[in-house]
């Protein structure tokens, strides 16, 4: 099963570690110093222009890094989205 995430981007379901809503997970440092790191590193996809609601963490086959997926879809919708297996329209 795959999971939407915005501009045409869809990633294994199997492959995400985690969904985060950005406002309230970048109040911690940690978090802040993890996306920092990712972007230097070069595993940051901004999926939009608009502006981000979430990121979504996956694991990269073969690889010790982690891809990260900046979308403005919300953790909320994106939760539901991989509870309900739901595909949007415009992706079937």
């Amino acid at each position: 099963m795959y999971l939407h995430l915005g501009q045409n981007i869809v990633v294994r379901q199997s492959d995400i570690i985690g969904i985060f809503d950005l406002e309230s997970t970048t109040v911690v440092a940690k978090t802040r110093e993890f996306l920092k790191k990712a972007e230097q590193n070069k595993n940051i996809v901004n999926v939009s222009f608009d502006l981000p609601a979430s990121f979504v963490v996956c694991a990269e086959k073969g690889k010790n890094e982690n891809k990260v997926y900046i979308t403005p879809i919300s953790a909320q919708t994106l939760k539901k989205r991989v509870e309900s297996g739901a595909v949007p329209t415009e992706e079937r």
